[in-house]
């Protein structure tokens, strides 16, 4: 049975169990701190890449502020994956 405990952004998220029968602490701890910094390196090289207004005026009015607002989901994505992991991998953590 998974535990479930309240974010600090008051999302649930199932925590595995660490136990005998299933994968070992240390290797859940492994796989979601690779898996976080893959992801923090998604959002810091997303975070790099150039959005310049000269790049979308052609394409009329409104396509940079498209562009832009596109761009911020995108990191609100990633940043909602960051969270996630973090609360798995804190919660794993704590079971070690």
């Amino acid at each position: 049975m998974q535990t479930l405990r309240a974010t600090k952004s008051y999302v649930m998220t199932a925590i595995p169990t660490v136990h005998l029968n299933g994968t070992s602490g240390q290797d859940l701890r492994r796989e979601y701190q690779t898996a976080y910094r893959a992801v923090k390196f998604a959002i810091d090289s997303l975070c790099e890449t150039t959005c310049n207004g000269r790049d979308y005026y052609p394409q009329g009015n409104g396509a940079y502020t498209q562009a832009y607002a596109e761009r911020q989901a995108a990191l609100c994505k990633l940043r909602d994956v960051q969270s996630y992991l973090e609360d798995v991998l804190m919660g794993v953590m704590d079971q070690l």
